[in-house]
């Protein structure tokens, strides 16, 4: 099964299904939502970035090559990438 499946609805498994999600971080007016995911027996960074705009939640998902041996390692790595990405894109990364 490819990564992109298992972040997209793919079937994740008990080990994924039973990790409890990460709590919701803002950060400059932008919610991020860390969602690493189990695959090949690492965590796979990835997440989404919401903001509203103009009335509408936008959202930007990512998913990246790194990978960390523990949840929480994934957690904030995901978290800082997507600093990164607002820091460099901002509003930008949903048009």
């Amino acid at each position: 099964m490819s990564f992109l499946s298992a972040l997209f609805g793919g079937h994740r498994g008990a080990a994924a299904a039973a990790e409890k999600p990460a709590e919701p971080v803002e950060y400059k007016g932008f919610v991020i939502r860390a969602a690493p995911f189990k695959n090949e027996g690492q965590y796979q960074t990835a997440g989404t970035i919401e903001r509203e705009i103009a009335g509408a939640l936008k959202e930007h998902r990512f998913v990246r090559a790194d990978a960390f041996a523990t949840y929480e390692d994934a957690v904030t790595f995901t978290l800082g990438k997507a600093r990164q990405m607002i820091d460099l894109q901002g509003e930008r990364m949903f048009g």
